[in-house]
């Protein structure tokens, strides 16, 4: 009876220094109030400097004429445009870049990685020596590498060399064939986008049907089929609108055509092989993280080792591979900012002209962060969408 009613007394308080969710709350507060007053501190000193200085602040010097050139520009643009247009210039290059450094990357990084793993000894020893040694460079080294050691000592433009469907080659560049959309030209754009919906209906109607019935479908060769037939079919019954622009060779330099400067190329080039070489562990870890029974059990029902690769090591990998891959696409997008080296007009290059000539520094260093945070989230958001597609549905 002692001991209950002993255990039925509510324990003394004490201090209320001793309870932990008073400390946590005291602790909580004092952090809020210095970054307050440390963020206050910085604004304030910030407008005091400004004051100072006499600069002013805002965006509206986005609509001022920009007064300088942009060598390379996917749209319109002129030294009469406006520094908010030259900014838009330097963001789409850098989409370009990055979009086309990803898909070329992860292209060379998976064939690298299942090389490694290769049975052929030279094989797998080249993929070895190629990730270690890439591994190991700075991007920006690589980036001088294919710009100065590379591309500048191609031959100049009268020797130009020829490459197959009518492209060149030389010091300025990399040249071929220009589409010209004549009338009519927007039903081929159409047939595309339509071949393309009904290939990826017909992938997921397959993919249903094989895992209801255990029976496949040709689906490469009937998506192939979709995506190239249906717009050569309109490309026919629109009377061939589409014609094509050939570069031609002049006296000092080519003509014609669609020019693909050497600043792009050094750093298409750069992120894509260096990038590649951090992917191909990735992949080389994916598939040694999938079990070995399910090799054996594939190969005991008959299957090749190329169907063994593709129908079941690399669906699991991807679920490993997946989540790293993300943080590669996103520093090889924040590696195109190193464009600034050689050149190449991208975000950074084209915003930190726009500083030098406004003196807009806040402004300019604040719109270069919440674009390549809006990328990177952007990113990020869409690679947990594939990855949770990927993974595996429990019951």
């Amino acid at each position: 009876m002692a001991s209950q009613e002993i255990l039925r007394e509510e324990p003394s308080r004490g201090s209320f220094i001793n309870d932990p969710k008073v400390r946590g709350i005291f602790f909580q507060a004092v952090v809020v109030i210095v970054l307050v007053a440390l963020v206050w501190w910085i604004v304030q000193n910030t407008i005091d400097n400004l004051t100072r200085l006499r600069i002013a602040s805002g965006f509206g010097f986005l609509r001022g004429r920009a007064g300088f050139d942009i060598s390379d520009s996917a749209i319109a643009y002129s030294s009469d445009s406006t520094y908010g247009r030259a900014i838009v210039v330097g963001f789409i290059n850098t989409l370009i870049v990055a979009g086309a450094g990803i898909i070329t990357a992860t292209i060379i990084g998976f064939i690298l990685g299942i090389g490694r793993l290769s049975h052929n000894w030279l094989i797998r020893k080249i993929c070895m020596v190629y990730v270690e040694v890439f591994r190991n460079i700075p991007p920006l080294l690589v980036i001088f590498f294919w710009y100065s050691g590379v591309l500048s000592v191609l031959p100049p433009p009268r020797e130009s060399i020829n490459l197959p469907f009518g492209s060149f080659l030389n010091q300025r560049g990399f040249y071929f064939l220009r589409p010209v959309w004549g009338e009519g030209s927007w039903l081929i754009l159409v047939a595309l986008l339509l071949g393309i919906a009904m290939a990826w209906f017909v992938a997921r109607k397959a993919r249903q049907r094989q895992m209801a019935t255990g029976q496949q479908f040709p689906v490469f060769w009937t998506s192939a089929a979709l995506i190239v037939g249906l717009p050569l079919l309109a490309y026919a019954l629109s009377g061939f609108p589409l014609s094509f622009d050939y570069p031609k060779q002049s006296t000092f330099n080519l003509t014609g055509g669609f020019q693909v400067k050497p600043e792009f190329l050094s750093l298409y080039l750069a992120l894509s092989f260096y990038t590649a070489a951090f992917i191909a562990e990735i992949v080389r870890a994916g598939i040694m993280g999938v079990s070995k029974g399910q090799t054996e059990a594939a190969g005991a029902l008959g299957l090749r080792p190329g169907s063994i690769l593709r129908l079941v090591v690399i669906p699991q990998a991807m679920r490993i591979v997946i989540p790293p891959l993300t943080s590669q696409y996103l520093n090889l997008t924040k590696n195109s900012s190193l464009a600034i080296a050689i050149g190449y007009p991208d975000l950074t290059a084209t915003t930190g002209t726009v500083l030098n000539q406004t003196g807009q520094a806040i402004e300019c260093v604040l719109i270069m962060m919440v674009v390549y945070l809006a990328l990177s989230l952007l990113t990020s958001a869409i690679m947990n969408v594939v990855n949770a597609r990927m993974a595996l549905v429990e019951r």
